[in-house]
């Protein structure tokens, strides 16, 4: 009978959790924002497809309206070296490791406060020696009287959620451990980002190196013909003087390309998490990366769901929407349930025995009386700080709205650049030779000559340029649309959903 006794109040104390942790939570219950009510990204219809132009890289870029976007959506350049560099990147790098370690430490913050909707059981044993006086208690004899004191306890203690303050805390860091898993793939993405940029970045800075070291052959060549007829008397001073201050000035702006390709590979060598004096050995060029032909265009309504950043500004509006519960329910009355239990005896041999039996329950309820509007204003500082989250929500939505409309309207205006570059190299360079043919001739002046070297030098450069755009461009894209992280086959258990030990936990907060 006892037994059955025992596990029908068991039975009881389990049911009477439950119905205190499944009642209403004070404060707004968090409801997503919904999705902006807009059907594009550009006021005007995007084309089909974007212009090509006859140079690698130049080919028709194919805008896919809905089309999935690859997790590992660099690999869609089809570089071996790029693929190998982003894998020891996502490795090493210390930016990526602090935000794993921020999103486990979030996740602890969650399984801590969830302990709270528990009860606390402490135990303590205290064993004592003591002596003491007969005449202490009006005895008249001088001898003490000596014994031991043995004292196991078991103490039980359960602040009753009743309003939900305690459960509102858990939604709050559950949410807040959403921020940091959003944060995490924040940085994976603009990690990924960043390395590819740097790549085309070294790959732009090498070809407009070599497109001015081919310069700088043609101006030498060019001085070597001027030299000659100067001496022969066919031209003056001045042309040749000149030409030495155009091969000079071309000469002189090769160290900056030289600078800026030495500080992208410093970058590299970072965004690998590497020092500096361990650059990779592997190099890039143009023409070792293939673009992209079918570029995804995610739907307006999908972009909110897909863009790390808004999702993790959501999170941030959950958390201060489950603020406000907490501080409501910290101006009502909070409740406590504790027990104790245990035994106290002269000796060891005695304990646990029915005569030696102590335990106590008590419950209690405190409320606040006067605290000159504290427990108020940090309602109303609650209140103020959602209000402030929603506010930076809608902020950036527009601007992951924007990064898209920006990356669409590069893409086109890329292609039309790159097409207009190419038939203006394509001249320059026609103009060139003919002007070199005829200055040998003596048919045109120097001056005409020079404007023509000119103008090849700028459109040699400006192609590589445009080429090298459009390929940052495209890779910005990918950035601005989420970089298809929800596609990863890499993401680790602990990186997934809301931390959650306890189902019954899941239950009441609504994750």
């Amino acid at each position: 009978m006892s037994g059955t006794g025992t596990n029908g109040r068991a039975s009881r104390l389990v049911t009477f959790l439950l119905l205190l942790l499944g009642g209403c939570a004070v404060g707004p219950n968090f409801h997503p924002p919904a999705a902006p009510a807009v059907n594009g990204y550009t006021p005007e219809p995007l084309p089909a497809k974007t212009n090509a132009a006859d140079v690698p890289g130049g080919g028709a870029q194919n805008f896919e309206h809905g089309l999935n976007i690859s997790g590992q959506w660099w690999e869609l350049f089809h570089s071996g070296a790029l693929n190998q560099m982003i894998a020891e990147a996502l490795k090493d790098n210390p930016d990526l490791a602090s935000a794993e370690a921020a999103l486990r430490e979030a996740n602890e913050n969650v399984y801590a406060a969830q302990g709270g909707l528990f009860p606390t059981v402490t135990g303590s044993f205290q064993a004592e020696r003591q002596a003491f006086s007969a005449a202490e208690f009006g005895g008249t004899t001088s001898k003490s009287a000596t014994f031991n004191l043995v004292t196991p306890t078991l103490l039980v203690s359960y602040p009753i959620d009743v309003f939900g303050g305690v459960r509102r805390q858990v939604e709050s860091l559950a949410a807040t451990a959403e921020f940091e898993r959003f944060e995490l793939e924040a940085a994976y993405l603009t990690l990924t980002s960043n390395v590819v940029v740097a790549a085309i970045d070294e790959a732009s800075f090498r070809g407009q190196i070599a497109a001015t070291e081919d310069i700088i052959h043609i101006e030498s060549d060019q001085l070597s013909v001027l030299e000659q007829q100067f001496e022969l008397g066919a031209v003056a001073k001045a042309e040749v003087l000149s030409q030495q201050a155009t091969l000079a000035a071309t000469q002189a702006s090769l160290p900056g390309l030289q600078k800026q390709l030495s500080q992208t590979r410093d970058r590299l060598a970072d965004l690998l998490g590497r020092y500096p004096s361990a650059v990779p050995q592997t190099e890039f060029d143009l023409a070792g990366l293939r673009l992209p032909e079918q570029l995804p265009v995610s739907l307006p309504s999908a972009l909110v769901a897909e863009r790390p950043d808004v999702l993790a500004a959501e999170a941030s509006l959950h958390a201060a929407s489950a603020n406000i519960g907490v501080a409501i329910a910290n101006e009502l009355p909070q409740f406590t349930i504790s027990g104790e239990y245990g035994s106290e005896a002269l000796g060891f041999s005695s304990l646990f025995t029915p005569a030696t039996t102590i335990w106590s329950v008590a419950g209690g309820v405190a409320t606040t009386l006067f605290d000159g509007g504290t427990l108020l204003h940090k309602k109303r500082a609650a209140v103020a700080a959602f209000s402030q989250a929603a506010a930076q929500y809608r902020s950036t939505v527009l601007a992951a709205f924007q990064n898209v409309a920006d990356a669409l309207h590069a893409l086109i205006s890329d292609a039309n650049a790159l097409a207009a570059q190419v038939a203006a190299e394509q001249a320059a360079a026609t103009s060139l030779d003919l002007a070199r043919r005829q200055f040998a001739l003596g048919a045109i002046s120097y001056p005409t000559l020079l404007n023509a070297e000119q103008t090849y030098q700028q459109a040699r450069i400006g192609l590589v340029q445009a080429e090298a755009t459009r390929f940052a461009d495209t890779a910005g894209l990918f950035q601005a649309l989420g970089g298809g992280w929800w596609h990863r086959a890499d993401v680790p258990e602990t990186a997934q959903g809301s931390p959650d030990r306890f189902w019954l936990v899941g239950a009441v907060t609504g994750h």
